[in-house]
């Protein structure tokens, strides 16, 4: 019989320099550098030292493991963002990804089932895409947690929500406010119709004002486009990446996310097209214009380099996989018009650059359906924002304020 206070030994499954040359071998495989593994190796092999000499096995590691680890008096004082803290957090990470090492307690706690059974039905029942997701998935997390759902669902009432809500609306931004209550509405939508709750409480969620249409969105015109083209220095490898972002956002109007999402099966050359996986899982063709076509090819030559990944950008950082996200394509757009000289009012993205190609189209005399068409809208209505930026044909249709003298 095993002593109370010893956890039971490493198998075969779980030998520590098994588990940690495995471990190495993701990061050499991601092309890594020999140092990047050196260091890793240096912050885990003290840990598994630790690990042996305490009688844990490999297979039992969890987060409380970790904070026992760093906060030996022994041992100096690390930082949150230190190397070796991030490098033990991966190889933690790693043993669960090959099963070695449980989930996550809080993943079959009550509330992390809950929260997975609604994830579950927003990716296979809504077919939301994995970025709306992610932007849920916060919001109703937290908001499960602080209301101790499902045990307590019984207690949740229309009064509850709305309290809830206008807690956490104090001196947020509008933008926050609305991905809330949207995110509140689809959840307390689903928990109704798995019988989580008696009553359909997604009408209790408060709407958040919004005058539509208001805002006007901020453009460039068209010589300033050209002149953060211009200002693209396409003669090295990271110019490259960013001058065929730029001409996809530019030439034909695409979204970070499109940018983002755009494999290598996506650029037809033989039929001058490409494919733009758009919103809602919606996939559209755009024709591919010469000079993005050019900007594309001279990316993929000589810029983007090997990779497993099908995604046509790739980060420039090892591991050579595709961008992190949108936010990578509105910090190289933000980088473009600063090199320009270019600080258009508020803070703009890569969406400067589809509002102002349909302020171009509109100041050409396209019609709002050609405009639609182009930017992929699902209703002509958000097309019809952008007629609030002709300021000059405005101009010549309005008639003159009449005088003091004219009124007599």
């Amino acid at each position: 019989m095993s002593e109370p206070n010893v956890r039971s030994g490493p198998g075969v499954a779980d030998d520590p320099e098994v588990c940690l040359k495995a471990f190495l071998a993701t990061f050499a495989k991601a092309g890594y550098a020999k140092k990047t593994q050196d260091d890793k190796r240096r912050a885990v092999v003290p840990f598994l030292r630790w690990v042996r000499d305490a009688r844990i096995a490999v297979a039992d590691l969890d987060e409380a493991d970790l904070a026992a680890f760093l906060s030996r008096p022994s041992r100096r004082r690390l930082k949150h963002h230190d190397p070796a803290r991030s490098a033990l957090h991966q190889f933690l990470a790693h043993l669960r990804s090959v099963g070695v090492a449980p989930p996550r307690d809080s993943d079959w706690s009550p509330a992390g089932v809950l929260v997975g059974q609604y994830l579950d039905h927003l990716r296979e029942s809504q077919g939301l895409c994995p970025r709306s997701i992610e932007v849920y998935s916060p919001f109703v997390r937290t908001f499960v947690v602080a209301q101790q759902l499902p045990e307590h669902s019984t207690a949740l009432d229309a009064v509850v929500v709305r309290s809830y809500v206008l807690d956490h609306s104090r001196s947020r931004s509008v933008s926050f406010v609305r991905l809330l209550v949207a995110a509140l509405r689809s959840f307390l939508r689903f928990c109704f119709f798995d019988g989580i709750t008696a009553v359909d409480l997604s009408t209790a969620v408060p709407p958040v004002r919004r005058w539509r249409l208001a805002p006007v969105p901020p453009f460039l015109t068209a010589e300033e486009v050209e002149r953060v083209i211009a200002a693209t220095d396409g003669s090295t490898m990271r110019g490259r990446r960013a001058l065929a972002i730029l001409l996809l956002l530019a030439r034909l109007g695409l979204r970070a996310s499109e940018v983002v999402a755009l494999e290598l099966n996506d650029i037809r050359w033989d039929v001058g097209e490409i494919l733009v996986r758009g919103k809602g899982r919606l996939h559209d063709r755009l024709p591919l214009l010469e000079g993005v076509g050019e900007a594309l090819a001279l990316y993929l030559r000589e810029a983007r380099g090997p990779s497993a990944s099908r995604r046509v950008f790739l980060s420039r950082r090892t591991p050579r996989v595709g961008l992190a996200g949108p936010s990578v394509v509105c910090e190289v757009a933000r980088e473009a018009l600063r090199r320009a000289g270019l600080r258009p009012a508020g803070r703009v993205g890569a969406h400067v650059f589809r509002h102002s190609l349909a302020t171009q189209m509109i100041r050409r005399g396209a019609s709002l359906a050609e405009i639609a068409q182009i930017l992929r809208h699902r209703s002509i209505t958000t097309t019809q924002l952008y007629t609030k930026v002709e300021f000059e044909a405005l101009r010549g249709v309005a008639l003159p304020w009449p005088s003091a003298e004219a009124r007599r």
